[in-house]
């Protein structure tokens, strides 16, 4: 056999998709729990989806106009991670250090 193993021969590609995969999801979670959820509120899920996400929400306010509404912003923030995970998936694959399904 001689391709890789599938999980820890291509494990950059595994922790880099779904790190960023769970920063997706999880502004996708805090942009939908913000309209039930009071921003100071002191529920953990709600303290760690901040935690987890602030970072992103940050960057996104530098890359969008300030007439973005800032309740937006986990929403951009969500697209651009998820586009960048795309780029990222491109990027290996291409590069070959994706793991596949079938031989190349």
């Amino acid at each position: 056999m001689d391709q890789p193993h599938f999980i820890l021969g291509h494990l950059p590609f595994w922790l880099v998709t779904y790190s960023l995969a769970v920063v997706g999801w999880t502004l996708f979670g805090r942009f939908l729990m913000q309209f039930f959820i009071a921003p100071d509120s002191r529920l953990y899920i709600w303290r760690w989806f901040r935690l987890l996400t602030d970072w992103a929400v940050r960057a996104a306010s530098w890359l969008v106009p300030r007439y973005v509404a800032p309740q937006y912003l986990p929403l951009v923030a969500a697209f651009w991670i998820f586009s960048f995970r795309m780029a990222f998936g491109i990027f290996m694959w291409s590069a070959g250090w994706a793991p596949r399904l079938a031989p190349a």
